[in-house]
């Protein structure tokens, strides 16, 4: 039995035709679209590894059946540049040494995305830290990813403040 879904990814429409209505999320990018940026660190949902952004919104795309997403805005690390612009997000990951064997980071990018787009974190680290605790980092960067997103966070506000001036 074949199932078609609709997704845009990264600003791109896609019809996907997959034969397997378990399929998560995450296997769809990584096994059928070539999208590896998202990581599979537990699949069970308890690293963060995998975060993507689903209608703005930050998900675990190991637990989420592409089939329940059909219609859906997907945003992976892959499609958060802006050609060589870098989103702020990671030029602040860069500027702080925000990782350190890579491989948690674009999820804790694409998770730091939303949180600064829910806007409940503001500049309060702590309140980043918590926000940020379903991400983990074997290696330790927690310091530099924090320091990463309130930056990433003053030069969203700023940049904010000048389009609307």
């Amino acid at each position: 039995m074949s199932l078609s879904l609709s997704l845009n990814i990264n600003g791109r429409p896609r019809a996907i035709d997959i034969d397997d209505p378990r399929i998560t999320l995450l296997d769809l990018l990584r096994e059928r679209l070539a999208l590896t940026g998202a990581k599979k660190g537990c699949d069970r949902g308890q690293c963060g590894a995998c975060t993507v952004l689903v209608d703005g919104r930050r998900i675990n795309a190991c637990l989420a059946l592409a089939v329940s997403l059909d219609g859906a805005e997907v945003t992976t690390i892959e499609g958060l540049a802006d050609g060589e612009r870098l989103h702020p997000v990671q030029a602040a990951f860069i500027r702080h040494d925000g990782f350190q064997c890579g491989f948690c980071t674009p999820g804790q990018i694409m998770s730091a995305v939303g949180l600064l787009a829910e806007g409940h974190a503001g500049a309060d680290p702590e309140r980043i830290r918590e926000l940020m605790s379903g991400n983990l980092c074997r290696c330790g960067a927690y310091r530099g990813i924090t320091q990463a997103i309130l930056d990433a966070h003053h030069a969203l506000a700023g940049a904010a403040q000048e389009d609307a001036a």
